[in-house]
């Protein structure tokens, strides 16, 4: 149907995953609800580029929106979306 071998979804989307605890907002983060479509198949073998980028911040709780999205390696968009997160303070940091 793809003309290729192509990856679950949870593949795909764990570069999001990587990027939201790692980066941006950072350690410490966890999802609290996600909205995404999965618009193309992701092959294998592809190369893929996660992007996340904070749309709003609650003033009251470290909780934010972000805006998602993973493209492949020709630019093309594979998953668009959104999420909710919370930020734990870790201890010692």
């Amino acid at each position: 149907m793809f003309g290729k071998l192509i990856v679950q979804g949870g593949v795909t989307s764990g570069i999001l995953n990587a990027l939201v605890v790692e980066d941006l907002p950072g350690p410490g983060t966890v999802f609290l609800e996600v909205a995404w479509k999965f618009v193309k198949a992701v092959g294998v073998d592809e190369e893929i580029t996660g992007r996340v980028e904070v749309k709003e911040v609650r003033p009251d709780k470290p909780i934010c929106k972000i805006e998602t999205s993973v493209r492949n390696g020709q630019g093309e968009l594979c998953l668009t979306g959104t999420a909710t997160v919370f930020t734990v303070p870790l201890q010692g940091a």
